[in-house]
């Protein structure tokens, strides 16, 4: 389903088409950069405080642009510091967005490092056997507007918890492509939208410091590795062989082992960055000795590091995640062949951190076990 707003979102549009209203409309060039500042380095949430553009001009503004593409229904805070947004966007679809604090030590050092991670989709088509984001299907792509709107609340959020002025870059350190949705599925509307956020007219975020995740597109990885833009690229692994991986993931059906790890070495080799491994630990289902061993051979191959998490409960999924003495013993295997890799003990556990929870609970309400979620 293509979603068409009644007004263009403000925060999917480029320098370039920006500048070309601006001459639609008879105003300078110049005006377009203006623009960006406010919509950028400053942030403001109205055209009232563009109070450098013309009166009349931003007039025009509102009545062709919208400058909400998003609106927060609910923040939900974790125990271990973990935020988890419930966005609503234009159609009322739901998408989720999770801020990561982990605590940092050391002189002059700020207190986290903050990741953002981040939707693509509206649901997912993929199905993979885990993830709550697939349990309603796919409904949409999310325009680029959309995709930067979330890190515009981000910055909106973690601009009010501090009284000094806004910083021109983010606070945050990384984004993540790793929310609802299989991010290389909505794959013109995610580069631009990365272009947007990486730009010095936009937020001028670090490309390096954004990870995106597939599950295993083939044809899009080896199109990324024809990208200018230096991202990571991070591979949603869950299973070290085509029979434990295609059990848990259709999408290794189409696209085996043997043909995903030759395209994944292939951006490696391209862009120079390390790859990343995503392994979900599942009890008694990809947490073998056997796999173990088999994801190792699969990390030397690629030169990747391995980022094990254990697995996050889902309401209506029956999977489980291994006892800490399992994790550890599987880690133990990677260790042994110097394979750079960490266990990612879950957060966000007690908010419903995994993707597409909170939203799977406004969607079904009888998934909460009577409770409703009061915004």
């Amino acid at each position: 389903m293509k979603y068409l707003p009644e007004k263009t979102l403000i925060h999917g549009e480029s320098l370039e088409e920006l500048e070309a209203f601006a001459k639609e409309t008879g105003q300078p060039k110049f005006r377009a950069k203006q623009l960006t500042e406010w919509l950028y380095k400053k942030r403001v949430k109205s055209w009232d405080e563009m109070t450098n553009l013309p009166a009349a001009w931003r007039a025009q503004l509102e009545e062709s642009f919208s400058l909400s593409a998003v609106r927060p229904l609910f923040n939900s805070e974790s125990k271990d510091v973990t935020n988890k947004l419930l966005l609503q966007l234009g159609d009322d679809a739901f998408i989720e967005t999770v801020l990561i604090r982990a605590p940092m030590r050391g002189v002059g050092q700020k207190d986290s490092r903050i990741t953002v991670c981040i939707s693509t989709q509206v649901g997912c088509a993929y199905g993979c056997k885990f993830c709550a984001s697939g349990l309603m299907g796919w409904k949409r792509d999310l325009l680029p507007g959309e995709i930067v709107a979330q890190l515009l609340e981000v910055c909106h959020l973690e601009d009010d918890r501090t009284p000094r002025a806004k910083p021109e870059i983010p606070s945050f350190d990384n984004i993540v492509v790793m929310g609802m949705g299989e991010p290389l599925a909505n794959y013109d509307n995610l580069m631009k939208a990365i272009r947007i956020l990486n730009a010095d007219w936009g937020l001028k975020f670090g490309a390096r410091r954004i990870t995106v995740s597939t599950s295993g597109l083939v044809p899009q990885i080896k199109q990324l590795s024809e990208e200018d833009v230096q991202f990571r690229l991070a591979i949603s692994l869950h299973g070290a062989t085509n029979k434990v991986r295609a059990k848990i993931m259709p999408i290794n059906r189409k696209y085996p082992l043997e043909e995903l790890i030759p395209a994944a070495k292939a951006f490696a080799l391209k862009h120079g960055r390390m790859l990343t491994l995503e392994y979900i630990l599942i009890e008694d289902i990809n947490d073998s000795l056997e796999e173990a061993h088999a994801l190792t051979a699969i990390a030397k191959q690629l030169h990747a590091h391995v980022n094990l998490i254990p697995y996050n409960k889902v309401e209506g999924l029956s999977w489980k995640r291994p006892n800490v003495r399992r994790q550890d013993t599987f880690a133990s295997i990677l260790k042994k062949a110097e394979i750079s890799h960490t266990i990612r003990r879950e957060k966000g556990h007690d908010i419903d951190a995994a993707c597409g929870q909170l939203r799977l609970k406004e969607e079904i309400p009888d998934n909460l076990d009577g409770v409703r979620l009061e915004f």
